[in-house]
């Protein structure tokens, strides 16, 4: 019997040929498990598309007010020009001074600002319009601020988001709409305000299927951005990014941070004796086994050629050791001759290494795997001393 989930996907795939894989299925309800890669350009982008929002409600705010001045009372147009002067002056903050520096709760911060100016700005003119009773153009005209919270979550599909984010950022956008109608409750209109909230509800479904989208869409570029193109590997710019982060992340908090540089050996006889084709089914089966086996959170990028950096965030010295050891275990794949292929591996630990930067930690890695390979290769050197000799891997259908 088809499992729920794989008929499931096959519907998605349909809607969106070629943009997803199934593993990245759960990224479009929650961003629990985005790349820290993803998490930090959609941050950037959200924050981006805030100003652009902010912007365009900073200068378009105050323009009304040249309605207002026109159809409705004084005491009400000078109480809806302040407010709508606070209001641009408040999105014009928002333009000026919030800058995205890749990371998501800050976004989540700016899209909260946003949306939490012209919430407020509708409850409380929407108040005092209805105190006015207002009749004729000055109704019709007032009517018009009704529309505000529709613009707000139309609003909302401009946005990368999850299914979770759109409806965290759209229930109180529907609360305030609801409010409002409590406020109305003796004279309600009820079919009216029924078949409003429906709509509202409707336009939220919309604006949540354009950000999903947006997001899957976003999802494709970035992974094909971020791994190398023949191996599914990292890249080394993608590479680089994350030990920024985590080298970052790690001397701020006191974590351990391990590196290993993994070197295939003799590589260059099996382009010479088998060709090209043939060393990249190597690569591709050397990264295949490598990410089959790694540790939730590690990350394995190609830093060039035949060379592989593998980034163990929260590990120490003794940990990365004992991970490199299973890896080896499990071995790297087969050569065309059948023969296991082996790699020299150079660890180095922030901690450990006292590295004053991420490059230094890096090349404390890449020092050892040179190590590694004049003193024999087929061997991991995680420490100035002997090299850290491992059993030869054994694998079925292969010797050394």
């Amino acid at each position: 019997m088809t499992p729920i989930s794989d008929v499931v996907w096959h519907r998605l795939t349909g809607l969106m040929p070629g943009e997803l894989k199934q593993a990245e299925l759960g990224w479009l309800a929650s961003p629990h498990r985005h790349l820290s890669l993803l998490e930090r350009r959609r941050a950037t982008l959200i924050v981006n598309r805030v100003r652009l929002f902010a912007f365009l409600f900073a200068v378009l705010t105050p323009l009304w007010c040249v309605v207002d001045f026109a159809v409705f009372p004084f005491p009400l147009w000078s109480y809806l020009a302040l407010m709508r002067l606070g209001a641009s002056a408040a999105f014009a903050a928002l333009l000026l001074y919030y800058r995205p520096n890749g990371d998501l709760f800050n976004a989540y911060r700016a899209m909260a600002l946003l949306f939490l100016i012209p919430t407020v700005f509708y409850v409380v003119s929407h108040s005092m319009l209805y105190n006015f009773r207002l009749s004729g153009m000055s109704a019709a005209i007032g009517a018009g601020y009704a529309f505000l919270p529709f613009v707000l979550l139309a609003g909302l599909s401009i946005f990368p988001l999850t299914l979770f984010e759109s409806l965290a950022v759209a229930s109180p956008i529907l609360l305030a709409q609801a409010i409002s109608g409590y406020m109305q409750w003796p004279t309600m209109d009820w079919p009216s305000f029924v078949g409003a909230f429906w709509l509202l509800v409707l336009i939220t479904g919309v604006a949540a299927l354009a950000g999903v989208s947006q997001l899957a869409f976003m999802i494709a570029l970035v992974r094909q951005a971020v791994r190398d193109a023949l191996t599914g590997a990292f890249s080394r710019t993608s590479g680089e990014e994350v030990i920024d982060l985590q080298f970052t992340i790690a001397s701020r908090s006191g974590a351990p941070l391990a590196v290993a540089f993994l070197d295939l050996d003799h590589f260059k006889d099996v382009n010479d004796s088998f060709g090209h084709e043939a060393g990249d089914r190597v690569l591709i089966n050397m990264v295949d086994n490598v990410t089959r086996h790694l540790r939730h959170g590690d990350m394995l990028a190609r830093w060039g050629g035949e060379e592989f950096l593998l980034i163990m965030p929260d590990t120490s010295l003794a940990q990365a050791e004992a991970a490199l050891a299973r890896l080896r275990d499990v071995g790297f794949g087969l050569r065309p001759d059948r023969a296991p292929v082996t790699a020299s591996i150079g660890v180095a630990e922030l901690a450990f290494d006292k590295s004053v930067n991420w490059h230094a930690l890096v090349e404390a890695a890449d020092a050892r795997m040179y190590r590694a390979k004049q003193e024999g290769r087929d061997r991991i050197v995680s420490r100035d001393r002997l090299p850290h000799l491992m059993p030869a891997p054994r694998l079925a259908g292969g010797g050394r």
